[in-house]
């Protein structure tokens, strides 16, 4: 009788390679991950036409020596050798991984070790530095190690936020061959939510690059979770949408007498500010509220005995109505000494480029040399843009806040769909 071979089938086969080739399959699949990060940035992000080869071979070489490499060689011969027990605590069932004392110790020391001695000291100083190399045509390694100095904190609280959990998960569960495979998914994962986020946002691209969770990038992950935000007066056509002005003598419980009547009468307090000056205490408020109670609510204002140590005034609101819509935001940020005239420079200078403020603060505060700081946020819009020269021509202008008001810092963040950029000047 003929003996039958069965030869086993090619997913079989494949899925003994990471088992077999660890190493080599942590190389490999890292270079291409993150080759595949800089691609999406470039493509989705910077909707670039053409793609640039060069940087994204530099970046692929960076995940295949250090994120596969380097790492590999931390993750499993290293911390294999420091914790012998790892790879029998990660086949244990989860009961009785939870009776292992010992494991779970060495999970936690392996975590530490990863976080706050490999990241802080290896990773994100290689990162940083490959970055530059690749995204500078003047590289400067020793004022980008300065900026890392600067970051470091923002880095590792976004780092820790992120990567403590999956990195506990990994060291608990995964084997010790798909450990590299575990990062580099993960990492994919939030190169893919960025990407989705904030295409076009060509401003925050470097950011962005190589796919390295910092304090940068999980700000973006933040901003770009703002950007659904509507006002609510475009958000929610069902509803009547009223602004409260009022000023009065300061007193306690005197916005806990307004809100709660606001909200017994079925409005609903979205954006509000409101600061004390002095012996005044200013409230201004946005309230939704349904259209058949909206008429008895604003008389309701008049009648209350609370409100009559109130100066209230109250306005319907619209929504913005124009000839053209904006065609880019533009986020100032301005941080200098206090002087007459701040406020009037930065109105003006946006003004003279056809833009329309949207929201303006200020604020004074101490800053770390213990002197008094003035402080200016605004978010302005403009219809007007004809192409990337016309954008660039419009940042450069407002950049010259940094020296026509002697500024400590300057930061100027543009939302222009496929044209967008940054100007940071510190």
């Amino acid at each position: 009788m003929a003996s039958v071979v069965v030869r086993p089938s090619f997913w079989s086969q494949a899925k003994k390679i990471p088992a077999r080739y660890p190493m080599a399959f942590g190389v490999v699949l890292s270079g291409f991950k993150t080759s595949f990060s800089d691609l999406l940035v470039q493509k989705v992000v910077e909707r670039r036409e053409k793609i640039d080869w060069r940087r994204n071979s530099a970046f692929a070489a960076f995940g295949f020596i250090y994120l596969g490499g380097v790492q590999y060689t931390l993750y499993v011969p290293i911390f294999g050798r420091l914790f012998p027990s790892a790879s029998q605590f990660i086949a244990k069932p989860l009961a009785q991984k939870l009776k292992d004392t010992r494991g779970m110790f060495e999970v936690v020391a392996q975590t530490f070790l990863d976080q706050c001695v490999h990241h802080p000291l290896m990773y994100f100083p290689a990162f940083y530095i490959t970055r530059e190399l690749v995204m500078q045509d003047q590289p400067d390694v020793m004022k980008v190690l300065r900026q890392y100095k600067m970051n470091l904190t923002e880095d590792l609280m976004a780092l820790w936020k992120i990567w403590v959990p999956c990195t506990l998960v990994n060291f608990a569960f995964m084997p010790m061959h798909f450990r590299i495979p575990f990062v580099a998914g993960v990492s994919l994962c939030w190169t893919c939510v960025l990407s989705a986020m904030r295409g076009g946002d060509v401003a925050h691209s470097d950011e962005m690059a190589g796919g390295a969770v910092t304090g940068a990038s999980y700000l973006l992950l933040q901003e770009g979770l703002d950007v659904f935000n509507k006002t609510p007066v475009e958000l929610d056509d069902t509803m009547r949408h009223v602004n409260i002005s009022a000023a009065g003598k300061d007193r306690p419980g005197l916005v806990a007498d307004l809100s709660r009547h606001i909200a017994r009468e079925g409005g609903n307090v979205t954006h509000s500010k409101m600061i004390r000056l002095g012996e005044e205490f200013i409230i201004q408020m946005h309230v939704s509220i349904p259209p058949e109670k909206c008429n008895g609510f604003l008389k309701s204002l008049k009648k209350r005995d609370f409100t009559r140590e109130l100066n209230i005034q109250t306005t319907t609101l619209t929504k913005r109505c124009s000839s053209k819509d904006a065609v880019f935001g533009m986020r100032i940020h301005c941080v200098g000494a206090d002087k007459p005239g701040m406020v009037a420079l930065v109105a003006e200078k946006t003004a003279s480029k056809g833009m329309t403020i949207d929201s303006l603060s200020t604020n004074l505060r101490i800053g770390r040399d213990g002197k008094r700081e003035f402080v200016i946020d605004a978010m302005v819009s403009s219809p007007n843009m004809a192409d990337r020269s016309n954008l660039d021509e419009i940042v450069n202008d407002i950049s010259t806040l940094k020296t026509d008001l002697d500024l400590t810092h300057f930061d100027v963040f543009v939302e222009a769909g496929s044209m967008s950029r940054r100007s940071t000047l510190i």
